[in-house]
């Protein structure tokens, strides 16, 4: 999707992983949201079989074990599905960074070709600017603060909670000055002229 077309619905695609151990490279389960004008149009979860062992930390956090997993399907097969969602709009995640890197790592892992570069918002990175106020940017601080519902750690509640940030943050105004460029190449954010010399090749 190009810039323009984007800008113009405001269509965004909020997703959340959750990842079975320390390394993130991999998915246990993943929530999506696809909003249009703070407006919520369709939504996916699933858990995913990273085929790759759980750390006991993650257990703890996600309260997804391996027995759950084990007949779920893997990231290859949920792309399929996943993949049309994702091009709806533009990506967005709380501490997108971390998120994208998954997901990135995913697709290397797995030799799945994707668009090189996305564009995406970071609805923690916005709250800084935002909502100074706030005693920390994590997620359930910032959904607690605005009284959003979240089952925190479940990757749907926590997309739907990012939303709502999202939402919030539509309401003061526009979001183009913080719009980054993710490359899921080199799995990082591109500086501001590798971005401008990025959209020039879109």
């Amino acid at each position: 999707m190009e810039r323009g077309e984007a800008a113009v619905n405001d269509t965004y695609v909020v997703f959340d992983v959750e990842t079975p151990n320390s390394r993130n490279d991999r998915m246990s389960a993943i929530g999506l949201v696809v909003a249009r004008d703070g407006e919520e149009l369709t939504h996916f979860y699933s858990l995913v079989n990273p085929e790759t062992a759980f750390d006991a930390f993650n257990i703890s956090l996600t309260g997804i074990t391996p027995r759950m997993v084990r007949n779920q399907p893997t990231f290859p097969v949920l792309w399929q599905l996943l993949q049309p969602l994702m091009e709806r709009g533009i990506l967005c995640a709380h501490n997108a960074p971390f998120d994208l890197g998954v997901l990135g790592r995913c697709l290397l892992d797995y030799n799945i070709e994707w668009k090189p570069r996305g564009e995406y918002v970071c609805t923690c990175q916005m709250g800084r600017r935002l909502l100074p106020q706030a005693p920390n940017h994590r997620l359930n601080t910032l959904a607690e603060l605005l009284d959003l519902p979240l089952q925190h750690h479940n990757a749907l509640s926590d997309a739907r909670a990012c939303a709502g940030l999202l939402r919030y943050y539509q309401s003061l105004g526009p979001l183009d000055r913080y719009r980054r460029t993710y490359d899921f190449r080199s799995l990082r954010t591109l500086e501001a002229a590798e971005r401008i010399y990025s959209l020039n090749e879109l």
